[in-house]
């Protein structure tokens, strides 16, 4: 079993500065930040602290490698990521340590993480090589039309802090793939996975100069700094709503390209045939993965009304069962939310809840202890106006509304401005297809509470987001066409 202590060790071992053309380097003015453990809130690093200075000579670089990166061989750039996930598979106790150290999800769960980070690699690799274009004759007879696609060109990759290393293979492994340069600004946070992510990609043989990172707790400064610089030609953003509407603002003023994966406000629908057992089971999946907070987290559970009472009794008991403590421990099934500001966040919208009539049946208030500890939550009773209906909870809190046909629970699920995905449970297959057309996400989980796989397009619609990560319009996102037409003899 990896302890603590063997994750300090490994982290005392990575580099923690920024990552420039090929080159480790401290921050233009010396600055440092410190990583805190969320589950003991010591300091675990000193990372460098970005400036608009050090962006500058981020985006620089990238633009000035863009032209021989784009012009290498698929296979080159296949056999790249390929050798990534290689290593990635094979350095998955390290990953994972660093990993639970510096954002607090249980070991176990971020061996998963890893391996469905390293996953995304292997899945563009493959990508890399079936790139394809286009060979036809206009309709006239007269022009022959061909179709090739190339690189967007250099790209900004900004990530979140809730899968560190997973969020960063799904942004860099495409762009990689279709040959495009990156400047890379992960959460301040978790900057720890991203740093170990880059030195396996020097270690597989990315060149100098393809993939730079910028360290930072001035991300407005250094993303502001990519954006307006004219070099950029696309961004791919994970993280809030608000904050990506700045992002898009500011791609309308250089006409980029934008990748925007962005809040959530899942429903998760239980109907009155639906299997309560694989339900409840299903519900910890989807609450409970990373504590709770994930985009995909189920936000709003609608239970038809018969089967309510059941349904909320034997999820809490099955919530008030698990274990909640520092991820190095053997038998942790919940870790620490990731800060003070988070764990204040999901107190006050249980709070709220409760104030206006909620019940909550298991948890509802902070543990005592060193870290930023939130037990699983089950409230009833909740009212519509209450706060967390409207708003990401980002913590391990589930409330409960029943809901009494069909009509009511997809008016409730749609009730909201995210549309990323939706978890439907029920027996009867007409009603799975009939349910899942009318709600209005990108995404649904069908008798399941996972749906993330970097086999398949992964993306939200309303305010959730704009375009797909992985699957095979993956790749996609990091193309231009273009089109050569030339005339045709007779």
């Amino acid at each position: 079993m990896t302890t603590a202590q063997d994750a300090q060790v490994i982290i005392d071992s990575l580099q923690h500065r920024l990552y420039i053309e090929g080159a480790w380097e401290d921050a233009a003015n010396g600055a440092t930040f410190p990583v805190e453990n969320p589950a003991t809130k010591q300091v675990i690093a000193e990372v460098a602290d970005g400036s608009a200075v050090d962006a500058e000579r981020a985006i620089k670089a990238a633009g000035d490698a863009q032209h021989a990166w784009g012009r290498t061989s698929p296979r080159m750039r296949s056999e790249i990521l390929r050798r990534a996930y290689e290593l990635i598979v094979e350095r998955t106790e390290d990953l994972a340590a660093i990993m639970t150290a510096e954002m607090g999800k249980p070991l176990a769960e971020a061996r998963g993480e890893v391996a469905y980070a390293a996953e995304f690699f292997r899945w563009f690799s493959e990508e890399a090589v079936r790139v394809s274009g286009d060979y036809t004759t206009s309709p006239d007879g007269r022009h022959r039309l061909l179709v090739s696609r190339t690189p967007i060109g250099p790209c900004v990759l900004v990530t979140p802090w809730n899968f560190p290393l997973a969020m960063g293979t799904r942004k860099i492994g495409p762009a990689i793939a279709a040959g495009c340069t990156m400047v890379f600004k992960p959460a301040a946070q978790t900057p720890l996975s991203s740093l170990a992510l880059v030195d396996i990609l020097e270690e597989a043989g990315l060149p100098d100069g393809v993939l730079n990172v910028v360290t930072t707790t001035d991300p407005s400064a250094v993303v502001s700094t990519w954006m307006n610089s004219g070099i950029a030609r696309k961004i791919s953003f994970t993280g809030s709503t608000a904050v990506g509407k700045v992002l898009l603002a500011q791609a309308a003023e250089n006409v980029m390209r934008t990748s925007m994966e962005l809040g959530g406000n899942a429903p998760f629908i239980v109907c009155e045939d639906a299997d309560i057992s694989a339900a409840v089971d299903g519900a910890i999946l989807a609450k409970l993965r990373n504590m709770g907070e994930a985009c995909t987290a189920a936000n709003r559970f609608l239970v038809h009304r018969s089967v309510a009472s059941e349904f909320s009794t034997r999820l809490a008991e099955k919530m008030e069962a698990l274990r909640v403590g520092d991820g190095f421990e053997d038998d942790t099934r919940i870790g620490p939310l990731i800060d003070e500001a988070g764990l204040g966040k999901v107190q006050q919208l249980v709070d709220d809840a409760v104030s206006k009539g909620a019940r909550a049946i298991t948890g509802g208030a902070v543990q005592s202890g060193a870290g930023y500890f939130y037990p699983p939550t089950v409230l009833t009773d909740v009212s519509a106006d209450s706060q967390l209906m409207s708003t990401e909870i980002f913590g391990p809190v589930a409330p409960i509304i029943p809901f009494d046909d069909d009509d009511d629970a997809v008016s409730i699920a749609n009730d909201t401005e995210w549309g990323l995905v939706g978890y439907l449970f029920t027996q009867d297959l007409d009603r799975a297809f009939r349910l899942s057309d009318r709600l209005e996400v990108g995404m649904v989980g069908l008798n399941a509470g996972l749906v993330s796989n970097p086999a398949a397009p992964f993306g939200g619609v309303k305010q959730s987001g704009l375009g797909r990560e992985g699957g095979r319009v993956g790749i996609d996102e990091f193309l231009e066409y273009k089109y050569l037409s030339m005339p045709r003899e007779a």
